[in-house]
């Protein structure tokens, strides 16, 4: 008999929101369905077409703007929310005439005062070589549209490899990298800029650690902060849980990886190019309250601009982190990896002077990891579409002068709604770390599948009562057929 822990958990199994939706395609799976080994249909392959046919999908809403949106007048691509950032960037950080980011300064008639191209190294390579593969003849227009599908394709590249690392960071789950796959908001952010790229290096670089990789893991973070700061957070959960774990030698290994990997790639841009390089985090530091940040909420209700948003945004960070120390420390079971990360991603992404559409991308993976349930996925889906929708209809008020879309009221709605979105699936993690019977990845008895080094590894620093026993496995493991986790 197969052991539990090498059997793949179809989701219509344990999900009842899946087993609903599976009717569509004729039902949950049977007993003796021919999925994995004995079929083509294995659940890497469902979840990769999936994945590019939603890529896809979202190709489409961008149409009206690819048209006309992007050239003429800036309302329609608002009215149509079929914003980007790449083909305006494209002739706005000079990419256009060859300019090379960091080490060639930008016009300020063509980059509206910016004056070095403001994003992390690695993201600027990434940016450079769509403009190397772009045809550098024809109308600006022709040339920002296939710049623009270039980098759609170079980003669809991107969304495959982090459906593959979700499906594979967890061998007995494969299928949760669906909710990835499905994710509407997801879709629809997909090609507004680079994140995905930053994305698909986190999303690797957890795959690596959960093959107790550790080194792998902390060079692929390490690429994954020069594309897009956020990565670096992952560091401080996983010092946490080897702190608590005694595996302390991985975390180094992995801290070492990730400064290694950051320093080769930013050290020559920083020697040669030390202004352009250091646009990004001036850039950051100067950057004032923007939109969709829970700073711009305080501020329009208020009426008053929210001074020193800087300090109190790191203050707010700070606190939640030693929050989620205290969590990681006192749980009654270690968390599990995937958990602490969405946590403190969300806490960094609720608290920040800026709340852009295609930041929910950094939480898709990880919430699919962290909380693989579909009822709460698709709450928190929900809210992260209607905000989507909201900016642009905001803008659309602001910039169209004929008084049509989202006043901003009707944007403050959208705002809240995000945070409380967020705010929920937060809540419905950190009750899963609190009571380990609610969590579903733990309701068969394993320990923290994505953990690498740290599943079913002992504790040796534990604050508050210490369980008997060891950490890693649940009491007896159920069958997957049995009834499933809530």
């Amino acid at each position: 008999m197969t052991s539990v822990r090498e059997e793949t958990v179809p989701p219509t199994a344990e999900d009842p929101v899946a087993r609903a939706g599976s009717e569509v395609i004729g039902g949950p799976l049977g007993r003796w369905a021919a999925i994995g080994r004995h079929s083509w249909w294995n659940p890497l392959r469902v979840i990769v077409i999936v994945a590019i046919g939603m890529f896809a999908l979202g190709m489409v809403q961008k149409i009206p703007c690819y048209d006309s949106g992007w050239f003429y007048g800036a309302n329609a691509q608002y009215s149509h929310a079929c914003y980007s950032d790449i083909p305006h960037l494209y002739y706005g950080r000079g990419f256009a005439d060859d300019l090379v980011p960091y080490f060639n300064h930008i016009p300020d008639a063509v980059s509206g005062g910016m004056g070095y191209l403001e994003y992390p190294v690695l993201t600027g390579l990434f940016m450079e070589v769509a403009s190397w593969l772009t045809p550098h003849s024809g109308t600006i227009q022709n040339r920002e549209q296939i710049y623009w599908m270039v980098n759609a394709g170079m980003l669809l590249v991107c969304t495959v490899v982090i459906a593959v690392c979700v499906a594979r960071t967890n061998r007995r789950r494969p299928w949760d990298a669906l909710l990835v796959a499905f994710a509407p908001a997801f879709a629809l952010t997909a090609t507004i800029n680079w994140d995905l790229f930053a994305v698909a290096l986190t999303a690797a670089g957890m795959m690596f650690w959960s093959r107790s990789r550790p080194l792998a893991a902390g060079i692929l973070i390490g690429l994954a902060t020069a594309a897009k700061l956020y990565p670096v957070l992952l560091l401080g959960p996983l010092l946490l849980l080897c702190l608590r774990a005694g595996r302390m030698r991985a975390w180094g290994a992995a801290f070492g990886g990730a400064v290694g990997a950051w320093l080769v790639v930013n050290l020559p841009v920083m020697l040669f190019a030390t202004k352009g390089w250091a646009k990004f985090y001036t850039f950051s530091q100067e950057r004032g309250v923007d939109y969709g940040s829970v700073w711009l909420f305080i501020s329009h209700r208020t009426g008053k601009t929210v001074n020193g948003a800087n300090l109190y945004a790191i203050a707010l960070m700070l606190l939640l982190c030693a929050g989620m120390a205290a969590l990681s420390l006192y749980a009654p079971r270690r968390p599990r990896f995937a958990q602490l990360a969405f946590l403190v991603i969300a806490a960094f992404i609720l608290t920040n002077k800026v709340y852009s559409p295609q930041y929910v991308l950094w939480l898709v993976p990880l919430a699919a990891l962290a909380r693989p349930r579909w009822r709460d996925f698709l709450i928190w889906q929900a809210a992260e579409v209607a905000y989507f929708l909201g900016i642009w209809m905001y803008l659309a008020y602001t910039s169209g002068g004929n008084n049509k879309g989202l006043p901003q009221d009707g944007y403050d709605v959208a705002i809240a709604v995000h945070l409380l979105g967020t705010l929920y699936l937060c809540a419905v993690v950190v009750r899963d770390v609190l009571f380990p019977e609610q969590d579903p990845v733990r309701g068969d008895g394993s320990d923290d599948p994505s953990g690498g080094v740290l599943d079913g590894a002992e504790d040796v620093f534990v604050l508050g009562r210490r369980h008997e026993g060891r950490h890693a496995a649940a009491p007896a493991a159920h069958s997957v057929s049995g009834p499933g986790a809530p």
